[in-house]
């Protein structure tokens, strides 16, 4: 069996190739958010879900493999250090829609904000004295 074909070289590969397709994932994820396309977004969360249990359940086998071997071979720590780059890459893709969700929300608040800075001053009337106070909404209605 040549080192390419070992269980735990065709399970880090496996593991590559699922880190890569997180990556690509991340990236949708954030022009998703960018873009306000709340259904696609969702489907794109749920993906990314099964994707990270996927990669959770392969990493703990990986992991177990590790602990009985002694050592890695060449081609082996090679693919070791091609999923931590991914890995690393998959961390900063996240952070960065992280910050871009946070955005969003304060934006979102700011313009709340503004519009009910609007309504109060739609409502706005004078009393007799002529100083401004928050006008009433009619009988029978409250806010």
């Amino acid at each position: 069996m040549t080192e390419q074909n070992s269980p735990l070289s065709q399970a880090i590969a496996k593991q590559v190739e699922q880190l890569s397709t997180l990556v690509a994932l991340l990236e949708k994820e954030l022009q998703l958010i960018s873009s306000r396309d709340a259904e696609s977004l969702m489907k794109v969360l749920d993906e990314k879900t099964q994707l990270l249990t996927s990669i959770q359940t392969l990493d703990s086998d990986i992991e177990r493999t590790l602990a009985g071997s002694a050592s890695l071979s060449q081609y082996d720590e090679g693919l070791m250090e091609q999923a931590k780059r991914l890995l690393d890459d998959c961390k900063y893709r996240t952070q960065v829609n992280q910050k871009a969700v946070e955005q969003g929300q304060l934006r979102l608040t700011h313009l709340r904000n503004l519009m009910m800075e609007v309504r109060a001053k739609e409502s706005l009337t004078y009393d007799k004295k002529g100083k401004p106070k928050g006008g009433t909404l009619g009988s029978g209605v409250s806010a």
